[in-house]
This record gives C-alpha cells, sequence and structure tokens, in this order.
C-alpha cells in the first residue's frame, strides 16, 4: 500500500472558521466583518484506492464548490475583497508560506454566501510538486488519519481584515466499510415554539429570553468509520455541533450539541437575549451555523423584527 495515500484514521478534523475577534468580543454577537462559517461541498475527497494511481488521482484533484458565510452588519452593502489560498502546514493559519502556498481565486463580493469553484487537489507548487504532496511531508503522521489542506480566505473591506482557515479533508478506504463524508444540513429552527420560516421574519417584542431550537437532526448524524492504529475497522457516531450568532443581542449558549462528559449527544436548545438597554427597534439577522465534527458544515439564516 502506498503511504503516500494511506488515510482515513484517527486525525478527521472538524474545520470551521478561525478569525480574529477582539477579546472583548462575544462570539455570537456579530458587530463587524466576520466570517462565521466555511464550507466544501463535497466535504470529503475518498479516492476508491489507497494506491496513487490514475483513479485515485481523478478524485483527489476534482473541482469542488469553496462557500464561506460572511456577515458584515455594519458595511451598508460595500465591496468585499477576498482572497483564498491553498498551503501545506495546518500551523499556518495565513498561507504566510509563499514556497508552500497556491493562490486559488480572487475577486471583490458583499456579505452573505461566497461561492467558488476550485481545484485545491490539483495545486502545484512552484517545483511542480502537488500541494497534497507538501501537506503529506508537514503532517507529523505522514498522512495517517487522512490528508488536511489548509484553505485560508483572506477578506478586507475598508479598514476590517479577516483571516479564516478550513482543512479540506482528502482521504482513501483503508478498511472496509469507509466512505466519504456528507455535507450536514439542518432540517430548520423554531423560536419560541413557532416554526422559524426563512421567507417571513417573525415579530419579537420585549426583553425574552427567546429560546431557539433546532428541528430534531439526530437521525440525520452519521455513523462511520475509520481505522485504528493497527488498520482494525473502528465505528464512531457524529455529533454535530451549531453555532449561533445574531447581529443585536446574544446567545446563551453560544454553541449546542458535541457529546457531554459521560459522551451523550448535546441538545440544540439556546435562548436569544436582546440588550437590557438603548436598544431601538429593529431588523435582527440570525445565524445557525453546523458542523458534523469531521469537516462538514453548513448554515441557516433567519430574520426577525424586534422591538423593545
Amino acid at each position: 500500500m502506498n503511504t503516500w495515500l494511506k488515510l482515513g484514521g484517527l486525525l478527521l478534523v472538524a474545520a470551521g472558521a478561525v478569525a480574529c475577534v477582539d477579546a472583548d468580543d462575544v462570539s455570537s454577537n456579530v458587530k463587524d466583518l466576520r466570517v462565521l462559517g466555511v464550507a466544501v461541498d463535497a466535504p470529503e475527497l475518498m479516492a476508491p484506492t489507497c494506491e496513487l494511481n490514475g483513479q485515485a488521482l481523478e478524485v483527489l484533484t476534482q473541482e469542488v464548490t469553496y462557500r464561506a458565510l460572511l456577515a458584515d452588519p455594519k458595511g451598508e452593502g460595500r465591496s468585499i475583497a477576498y482572497t483564498l489560498w491553498a498551503c501545506a502546514n495546518p500551523d499556518d493559519t495565513r498561507c504566510e508560506d509563499e514556497s508552500t502556498r497556491i493562490q486559488l481565486a480572487q475577486g471583490t463580493t458583499t456579505a452573505g454566501d461566497m461561492e467558488v469553484r476550485i481545484r485545491p487537489g490539483a495545486s502545484q507548487v512552484r517545483d511542480g510538486t502537488l500541494l497534497l504532496e507538501k501537506v503529506r511531508q508537514a503532517d507529523p503522521y505522514k498522512g495517517y488519519g487522512s490528508l488536511r489542506m489548509p484553505l485560508v480566505l483572506h477578506v478586507t473591506a475598508g479598514s476590517e481584515s479577516v483571516h479564516a482557515q478550513k482543512l479540506m479533508v482528502f482521504s482513501c478506504p483503508i478498511v472496509p466499510g469507509m466512505v466519504a463524508n456528507v455535507q450536514p444540513v439542518l432540517r430548520g429552527l423554531t423560536l419560541d415554539d413557532q416554526a422559524w420560516d426563512a421567507a417571513v421574519p417573525l415579530t419579537l417584542k420585549g426583553k425574552g429570553p427567546f429560546v431557539v431550537r433546532a428541528n430534531d437532526i439526530s437521525d440525520l448524524e452519521e455513523s462511520y468509520v475509520v481505522p485504528g492504529l493497527r488498520e482494525e475497522r473502528v465505528n464512531l457516531q457524529e455529533s454535530w455541533t451549531i453555532s449561533w450568532h445574531a447581529t443585536l443581542g446574544e446567545f446563551s449558549p453560544e454553541q449546542t450539541g458535541g457529546s457531554d462528559f459521560a459522551g451523550g449527544p448535546g441538545r440544540h436548545r439556546t435562548e436569544w437575549e436582546p440588550p437590557e438597554k438603548d436598544a431601538v427597534a429593529q431588523e435582527v439577522t440570525f445565524w445557525a451555523v453546523v458542523r458534523d465534527g469531521r469537516g462538514g458544515s453548513s448554515w441557516l439564516v433567519r430574520k426577525a423584527l424586534w422591538s423593545p
């Protein structure tokens, strides 16, 4: 078996957005330029074989869709410049090593969903080596546990600048039963037990708190297989997390789901509270960003008309 593609294993990493914010900021309260979520469709490229041959490269080098959720509540629709890089070292959260980075896309957009088509697995560095090989070389496990290529988005608007890293997963079926990850998708949200339609903002009044829930997704959390230390089959279960954000007030908790200390699934219930004073009636934007713990991610956007 070619160790260049000896993937799968124990190091499956969820790759959300990593951005710079002030120490005093509340994560759920979005006031300025932010990258709230990043997704790649498909979230994992799994080669049909672990041998480095034409079949494997056809899958690992295929085109995918890169999506980023950009928030800019005070920007009033201003233009946002972006550059998307791929590089080799997951610790290089800005892809600053010019010898092992590739520019995948560049342009301008506005707040909301940014979407570009890219082929990171086909990228080559200056000497003609596949960037995937540089990723393997930078990995202390030399690819055992999957190859995770850093994709770093740099967005700027006015004086604001944000970097967001996504680790894209490349793998192959080391043991029977391994299949590529499927993107997690939320079924919907409720607010104070009312169905929350994306097309119609709900009307809210008063200081709250207002209870927000995600519709049950427990049956969507996938069972999956990874190889153990001796290449035996290990069965695992996803436990999705949801990060909650709004342009006004804050959520508590700011993240729901995952597993508790006993290993049980978390419940997707949170409470939103508007500011206690000095807030005026306004439309509030809410975001729910779901991650499956394996590199998959997506989001929902909702609106509400709130008054004190």
